[in-house]
């Protein structure tokens, strides 16, 4: 597992700004600067072809004062200790700012899941839940999906974790499929949540969204729904991009034809009426809205100037490097953070879980009603914070989140 990576950097140097801002005790700020526990593992399994593979596996828990341990599941070839890491501490701030009784976790497979095959991808699953089986749980630490895991993955974890419990545990993980306990909305959540904070921030900065310019950069689970949802509200989605590139189209695109248009051809360029452009090029557009929705790192200190959008909505993890942070306050332009925008997902796994823990399960109206409810009360604690400061959204939000889970150890005090 290699070890080199900005990602936990970036986090340290966040979490440092909101300590000096909050005053924290140096003791309190160094605690919080390192995860609880992190987890390393070696799965080993049996490949289609009778060869054993080894890969590599972690969980990295990283504070858990206001509840159980919480956070995604990832599959990536070049997944890192310190990328998880900050991640895991990111997990813990975004659940406090959305004020939901869960701490921060993250973990993940070194693995290409492009070169595995289903049966050997269960096996995998399977082979990682039982190896950290004993820090998991309902009341420990409840996993989710994330990049390269899905609905299937969470239902093969919970059904090994219930397996090695001997009865069924459905509240052990979020994100299943809805016949095994899943909740209505989970799919959609996060981008559906990006869109409820473009609306907020759009009343306070006197944007008319019926119209509105929309540009898409991933179009993955997350970017398609943050799509669609905008479409509701009478935005105008004018490009899209995934891995091999992005569309324009001044007149508008249908998400839902585009998403067709990728499931036959394995990419959104060459769909009829758009002109193919690069991921970077949807950057630099004239636009209302630009929605990060891909990988970390694509707005910097390179192209930051570049950028012309009126608001930013970071629907991806840490899309945003530091200075280009600083570069786009100063041109005036919104930008809702990452910890905040892209909440909605973790806000309706709380739903799931709840609805687990009573063997209910809550109808669509309700659960997008809720995640409404908490989006705009997270939004607006975050912007009492920004006009109290006069600080941008970012540090309000850091200072909320860092703030609340520090309130809390500081209320359990250190045992023994």
């Amino acid at each position: 597992m290699a070890q080199e990576n900005k990602a936990l950097d970036v986090a340290l140097s966040q979490l440092k700004l909101a300590a000096r801002k909050l005053e924290l005790d140096a003791g309190l700020h160094k605690m919080l600067s390192h995860p609880k526990r992190s987890i390393m593992v070696s799965i080993d399994i049996r490949l289609d072809n009778g060869a054993i593979g080894v890969f590599n596996g972690v969980r990295v828990q990283h504070w858990d004062a206001r509840g159980p341990f919480k956070g995604g599941t990832r599959y990536f070839p070049e997944l890192t200790l310190e990328e998880v890491t900050a991640l895991a501490m990111l997990m813990t701030w975004k659940c406090a700012i959305a004020d939901i009784p869960f701490g921060g976790a993250k973990g993940g497979v070194c693995v290409d899941t492009k070169k595995m095959s289903q049966h050997e991808l269960e096996r995998l699953t399977r082979r990682y839940v039982s190896l950290i089986f004993e820090y998991l749980g309902p009341h420990r630490d409840i996993p989710a999906p994330d990049m390269y895991t899905d609905a299937q993955t969470m239902a093969w974890i919970m059904d090994t974790y219930s397996q090695l419990k001997g009865y069924s545990v459905p509240e052990s993980v979020t994100g299943k499929p809805i016949e095994i306990g899943g909740s209505w909305g989970r799919l959609e959540a996060t981008g559906r949540g990006v869109i409820h904070c473009v609306k907020q921030a759009a009343q306070r900065n006197n944007l008319k969204l019926k119209g509105a310019t929309v540009a898409i950069q991933g179009f993955g689970n997350v970017g398609f729904h943050a799509a669609e949802a905008a479409q509701e509200i009478g935005c105008k989605i004018i490009a899209v991009s995934d891995s091999t590139g992005g569309i324009y189209c001044a007149d508008g695109l249908n998400s839902e034809d585009v998403l067709t248009h990728k499931e036959k051809t394995g990419t959104v360029q060459n769909y009829k009426g758009c002109q193919n452009i690069t991921n970077d090029e949807l950057l630099e557009l004239q636009c209302d809205v630009l929605i990060p929705a891909a990988l970390e790192n694509q707005i910097t200190c390179k192209n930051a100037d570049k950028i012309k959008a009126k608001m930013v909505a970071e629907a991806a993890n840490g899309p945003t490097t530091p200075d280009a942070d600083k570069a786009l306050y100063e041109k005036g332009i919104c930008l809702i953070p990452d910890i905040l925008a892209n909440s909605g997902g973790v806000t309706v796994s709380y739903f799931e879980w709840v609805q687990n823990l009573t063997r209910e399960q809550w109808p669509l109206e309700k659960v997008n009603r809720k995640l409404e409810t908490k989006m705009t009360k997270a939004f607006d604690d975050v912007l009492s914070i920004v006009e109290r400061e006069e600080s941008d959204m970012r540090t309000g939000a850091l200072m909320l989140g860092v703030g609340r889970v520090a309130n809390a150890i500081k209320t359990l005090g250190l045992w023994p």
